[in-house]
Parts: structure tokens; sequence; C-alpha cells
């Protein structure tokens, strides 16, 4: 069983490397589920259903999300969708609209946020916790949202054969670290983005450098035209113990 797990798409330069790219990879690789970290692909930030839709229409199966899956509240009405395929972190409270968990008879998408630099919010730790012993026998995978590399290691290695693979998000640079842990489970840090590859995290570089030299927060547009990178791992699972047999980076350029 394989599963592409796709970095932030950034903006409408990142649905269009991604709907470029994704069906013929899919065909190439053959891949059988895909999951695409989708909240930041309307203007940068945040999720709606237009966009959505492109995601599903190139083969996306499930889209995760993160902090800014609340900057379009058009999207709200979509999370609560029974068996909704959009999903927003688990750890956030139940007044939110959505789930953060995905299931069939085949696969679980858990999505969950960190808790170190990214506001108050509930424990990842405590939030997987009290659900993983409730959950279908199948393989389990997590796209953990979080700022803190040893927030994203640690909770991987506190579910090493407990989960098939977790996966970092948010940080939008794609990290060398992905391995197997010693009981299983696949993990690298970040997945890194799909975006314009001469930007800052996807967007125009000159707003972020004057930011620094000002402080003033002007406003941030995602890199829509030019050279971007389209930055995945390909896992490969075993369906007999729902362990990681491999964990690749795919990651590909091209010029739109």
């Amino acid at each position: 069983m394989k599963i592409l797990m796709i970095g932030d798409v950034v903006g409408k330069g990142g649905r269009k490397t991604l709907s470029t790219l994704l069906p013929e990879l899919i065909e190439e690789q053959k891949i059988n589920f895909v999951i695409a970290q989708g909240e930041n692909s309307a203007g940068g930030f945040g999720i709606t259903k237009k966009t959505s839709r492109e995601f599903f229409d190139c083969g996306v199966d499930v889209i995760t999300s993160g902090n800014h899956i609340w900057d379009k509240p058009d999207i709200f009405e979509e999370l609560d969708v029974i068996d909704s395929k959009i999903l927003r972190p688990n750890n956030y409270p139940k007044t939110k609209p959505g789930t953060g968990i995905f299931f069939n008879n085949e696969i679980i998408v858990i999505n969950l946020m960190g808790s170190v630099w990214m506001g108050e919010i509930e424990s990842p730790f405590d939030s997987i916790s009290s659900i993983l012993d409730e959950l279908p026998n199948v393989p389990i995978f997590i796209d953990f949202h979080a700022e803190a590399t040893s927030e994203k290691a640690a909770l991987a290695w506190y579910l090493d054969g407990r989960i098939s693979a977790l996966v970092g998000t948010h940080t939008h640079v794609p990290t060398s670290d992905n391995k197997i842990l010693p009981n299983g489970t696949g993990f690298v840090s970040d997945l890194g983005m799909v975006g314009g590859k001469n930007s800052i995290l996807g967007m125009d570089k000159d707003a972020s450098i004057n930011r620094f030299f000002n402080g003033k927060r002007s406003r941030m547009n995602p890199v829509e035209k030019g050279d971007m990178v389209f930055n995945s791992v390909l896992i490969e699972i075993d369906k007999s113990n729902k362990k990681t047999k491999s964990i690749t980076r795919l990651d590909r350029e091209i010029h739109i």
C-alpha cells in the first residue's frame, strides 16, 4: 500500500503545480491514497470550497490543515459534512466545526496541531492518547502541524509502533530526516510545501524582507508563476502489520 503525503500547498501557484504533477505521479508510482496539506491554498491563508474541489479533482483523497483553517469561513460548512475529507486539527475544542479524523475500512488519517509556539490548544499528546485505543485496526497516518521540530519528533517516538507514520507540516521547509523508527513508524519532521521556489515560504520575498527592516506587516501574496517546487514523501506500508516498509522523499520542480 503506497501513501503520498504532500506538504503545504500555497496559493494559486501551488494549486496549479499540484494539479499538473499529481495525476502523473499517482500513475507513475502506483499510489493508492493521497493526503495533502491545504490550509494555505486560498491566497496563502485558509482554504475554500473552490480550492478544496481543485485538490479532489486532481487526485487528493484527504485534505489536512492547521492554524489557518479558520481564515476563510466559507469552508466551515464543508468541515461539518458527515465523513468529511477536509480535516481540522483534532485537538481544537469540540465546539469548533469539523473533526480531525478520517477513516474507512483501509486507512485512518488524523490531523493534529502542535502546542509549542502555536497558541492556546489542547496537548496533542493527550488528544491522540485519548482516542488511539478506540480506533479500528487499520494503518494510521498523522499530519502533525507544528512549529517545533522537537515536538514533532517527540510525538513520533511516543507513538512508534502504534501508528504507521507521522509527518510534520507547517514550516514549508522540507527536511531530510525521513526514517523508520525501531517499531515500524515512518517519520519526517516536515514535508515542505508546494509553491514558488524563489520565494519565502511560498510568499513574495520582498514583502517578507521589508518586514524585517521596518517591522510593518504588509500584505503577503503567494508566488503564482515561475519555478515551482513540489515537496512530498511516499510511504509504503506492509498491510499485514501496518508498519512502514519505506519512506522516501518525492520532490519535483516545474516551471509554470
